[in-house]
């Protein structure tokens, strides 16, 4: 059961940004993003007004933070050294990073970014102009864009795709504890609550001091879903209503393992369903399975997205669809690629820093297959996390997907 990722993971991606960084001809690689620098590091973040910026040479990894990080910092193994500012706006975020840099004598930087993003109402200088402006340094710094981390992203290593698959255990789990507890006169935000409480403290049983605290406050697994006439809405919100005979109900379900998250969703009902609300329910599963089976190593990504919208075409309910087939999904909700009709167009635009091998699967990507039909009164979606193999598809989610599976039995 793992639960952790190896430090070999975080030794070889520093390996593989240092070669970057080589091949870029600059004295540093410069992040503010929070995922990147997790990615990076292990120092996993809320990004906020308070800027966290991490720089990267051939011999030394640095990180300006927030003095309320830095005891939370400090323990990093990888991180050589911890600069910290006083709090936004008194103190001087970027000024830190410049004396930061200052001293790794970094003259020019490959960076996510020209500066801190401005969040939760953060405005500060670019990296350039504070380093202009500081008396401390001679020169200009020269800064290059680079997006190197969100591409490395795209194709998992074992040890995360086995992470996935934990929390996709975890999800399955949660999820059986979801439909237990569906019953008429329930209220969709309590059955969710009990639901993801019951499946965080099974997790947290199980794993015990093998599970890495990642949530504040809250269990590391959620399931709850929408109900009725939100499901037509691909991103309803939980009404306030109890649940009642006949209704539509769109489920969730996750956990976060080591920052790693999977997907799981199912169109259920409370109650036998209509032969309409079957007709809708056996189109998008079957959808579903063809996107499925469409997976592999060398696919074109757009050609899946493809497969379902010819089916939805002969089907006659092309107009129902409202999204793509699905996402990349890892540290991340939704990362890139995505499984779209646009996405081989997209590689080969001038706006991009993608090239016509982007356009196809590789083994280590995990996908959410999650196409979708939405009538005027209900939706239907069914949501698994696939990851493609060197041979072939690995589906880590496992709840059944069938009609009689989904149907919660009114006594």
């Amino acid at each position: 059961m793992p639960t952790q990722l190896p430090a070999s993971e975080f030794a070889t991606r520093l390996d593989a940004v240092r070669d970057r960084i080589a091949d870029a001809e600059v004295d540093a690689g410069v992040w503010v993003s929070a995922t990147s620098i997790e990615y990076l590091t292990g120092f996993a973040h809320i990004q906020t007004e308070r800027p966290v910026v991490l720089a990267v040479t051939q011999d030394r990894i640095e990180l300006t933070v927030p003095r309320l990080e830095v005891e939370r910092v400090e323990s990093n193994p990888r991180i050589d050294h911890v600069h910290h500012y006083r709090d936004y706006p008194g103190g001087n975020p970027i000024g830190v990073v410049v004396e930061m840099l200052d001293g790794l004598d970094v003259e020019s930087i490959a960076a996510d970014g020209e500066g801190a993003p401005g969040v939760m109402g953060y405005a500060g200088p670019s990296f350039a102009d504070a380093w202009e402006r500081a008396d401390a340094t001679d020169g200009k710094l020269t800064v290059e864009t680079q997006a190197w981390i969100p591409k490395m992203r795209w194709a998992k290593s074992d040890a995360e795709v086995d992470l996935v698959r934990e929390s996709a255990r975890w999800a399955n789990l949660a999820h059986r504890y979801l439909a237990d507890y569906t019953e008429v006169g329930a209220h969709p935000a309590t059955v969710s609550q009990r639901a993801s409480m019951d499946g965080s403290r099974a997790m947290l049983d199980a794993l015990g001091e093998e599970y890495v605290a990642r949530t504040r406050g809250d269990g590391p697994v959620h399931a709850g879903y929408i109900t009725d006439e939100q499901t037509a809405l691909p991103h309803g919100h939980t009404a306030n209503r109890r649940l009642e005979p006949g209704d539509v109900m769109i489920t969730g379900a996750t956990a976060n393992v080591d920052g790693y998250f999977s997907e799981l969703e199912r169109t259920m009902f409370l109650g036998e369903p209509g032969e309409e609300q079957r007709h809708y329910f056996e189109l998008a599963t079957e959808a579903q399975q063809l996107a499925i089976d469409a997976l592999g190593p060398g696919v074109e990504i757009s050609y899946v997205d493809e497969v379902v919208a010819e089916y939805f075409e002969e089907q006659g309910v092309a107009d129902l669809a409202r999204h793509h087939v699905g996402h990349n999904i890892g540290l991340d909700g939704h990362e890139p690629p995505y499984i779209d009709l646009g996405w081989s167009e997209h590689c080969e635009s001038e706006a991009t820093d993608y090239d016509p091998d982007d356009a196809t699967m590789e083994s280590g990507m995990i996908w959410t297959i999650e196409p979708g039909l939405y009538t005027e009164t209900a939706g239907y979606r069914h949501s698994d996390t696939v990851a493609v193999t060197e041979d072939g598809i690995d589906r880590l989610t496992t709840f059944p997907r069938s009609i009689e599976g989904n149907t919660i039995r009114i006594e």
